[in-house]
């Protein structure tokens, strides 16, 4: 038998460290060459890492959330015979569309080593199933006869373990639980030192029907109290949702402007060219319609379409818009991106937001689908919520924010009340590029193009 040492590979686009977010084997289990065993996360993408050589676990080296260096050993594998160099180990196999949405950070910033990310990534069903995790207080532990609690379990003791009135060992957080679930700690037999109260003998205690022990030793009334506590490491896409975030606050000053948009005659004509649209064609969301609208109103107000480098001091407007739609997927915040819409019609951009929302959620968009946007468009209007206070899309300087469609009361031109569908649009900008009034400017041309959608079929 020998030993392999296996290292994290070069992941190729100049990448020199990369973040360890799930290990898919455990010490002991046997892997074969090409097995996917890790995934870790680059700047831009989550990478697969595939096994180098057939045998069985030995060591892991690394936890979920750890930055390694391109050249650490992650992996220690016992195998038969002589043990090939590293550079037998062959490179990821796919650096797919698990890319992030997240821009790239500013010349000159480095990436700090973090030590926290978090866990909890769905195990895939061909994955080895990792070993179950260690008891967090608060959490319910195993109820089966075997552990002491649920159905088969002994009962709580009648009576305190200890002399009467004596009072209970046991720790501050141990206490803080009791008090929060209304037990009386002198009721609950203590296993640890001198007849100390521990945190399994609490569990012990609730799962064996004395969670609403009283200080008299009767039940309370009312409902139990929830006391379960989880602690949940933040890794992979969530920590560069939460960086690309911070860094948005930090570095842009962000001005915010809300107009109400009168939708009538736009939800009339989208209704009518729905009920007539050709076979295949996608049905047209409010979405078609503002990035048609966005496409004519930056053309003057090129700020607005732009990507600022804070560093350098250097804004880069674009004439082409590549359009962000922020996307809700299982792993987080997504921006696929529609490429020069444009020179897209309502119904090709219908599609391609079909196309890219579904990729994104399914995790096959590519980095190229991920990135590279010049102006976002973020909608929360099917949640509900009449304004929001969008955050801007780093590097980019403005965002647009859908809000909830609603039929109002309004007064028409002869004064009488009428009922309207409304919308609010919330918007954000970089103070520092885009000017309050220039702000107000977008926004008012995007509302008129709304409120006369003949308007974005005219060049």
């Amino acid at each position: 038998m020998a030993e392999y040492t296996y290292k994290l590979p070069d992941v190729g686009e100049g990448v020199v460290e990369a973040e360890i977010v799930e290990w898919h084997v455990r010490e002991g289990d046997q892997v074969v060459e090409d097995q996917h065993i890790l995934d870790v996360m680059t700047d831009k993408a989550t990478v697969e890492i595939p096994c180098a050589v057939n045998g069985v676990v030995k060591t892991i080296v690394g936890e979920p959330g750890e930055v390694l260096a391109v050249g650490t050993v992650i992996l220690v594998i016992e195998i038969d015979g002589t043990a090939p160099t590293q550079e037998a180990a062959p490179k990821p196999a796919k650096d797919e569309a698990k890319a992030d949405s997240s821009p790239p950070p500013p010349a000159g910033e480095v990436s700090a080593k973090r030590t926290e990310g978090a866990s909890a990534a769905s195990e895939k069903p061909d994955a080895p199933k990792p070993s179950a995790p260690p008891s967090v207080p608060g959490q319910a532990r195993d109820t089966s006869p075997a552990s002491g609690g649920g159905k088969g379990a002994a009962p709580a003791p009648a009576a305190p373990s200890r002399p009467s009135g004596e009072r209970a060992l046991a720790s501050p957080a141990v206490r803080q639980r009791a008090l929060e679930a209304g037990i009386d700690l002198s009721a609950v037999p203590g296993s640890g030192p001198a007849g100390r109260v521990t945190h399994d003998d609490l569990d012990d205690f609730i799962a064996s029907g004395g969670r609403l022990a009283s200080r008299s030793g009767a039940a309370s009334a009312g409902r139990a109290p929830r006391t379960g506590v989880e602690t949940i490491k933040i890794i992979g896409l969530r920590r560069k949702i939460a960086e690309n975030m911070a860094l948005a606050k930090r570095t842009i000053p962000h001005i915010a402007y809300v107009e109400e948009i009168d939708l009538t005659a736009l939800e009339d004509l989208r209704a009518h060219l729905n009920a007539n649209r050709k076979e295949g064609r996608e049905k047209l969301t409010i979405i078609p319609f503002l990035v048609t609208a966005l496409t004519k109103a930056v053309v003057d107000v090129p700020q607005a379409n732009a990507h600022y480098d804070t560093e350098s001091a250097v804004l880069t407007q674009y004439e082409g818009v590549h359009c962000g739609i922020a996307a809700a997927t299982p792993k987080g915040l997504m921006v696929p991106v529609i490429r020069h819409a444009e020179a897209l019609d309502i119904w090709q951009i219908a599609a391609e937001v079909k196309r890219l929302a579904e990729a994104a959620r399914t995790g096959k968009a590519t980095k190229e689908e991920l990135t590279g946007s010049t102006i976002t468009i973020t909608s929360l209007g099917a949640m509900g919520g009449i304004v929001t206070t969008p955050v801007i899309n780093h590097p980019e300087t403005a965002i647009i924010g859908v809000n909830k469609l609603q039929v109002l009361p309004r007064y028409n031109a002869d004064g009488q009340i009428v009922p309207r569908k409304i919308m609010n649009l919330s918007s954000s900008f970089d103070h520092r590029i885009v000017d309050g009034y220039e702000a107000a400017r977008l926004i008012q041309a995007v509302k008129a193009y709304l409120e006369h959608p003949a308007t974005l079929f005219m060049e």
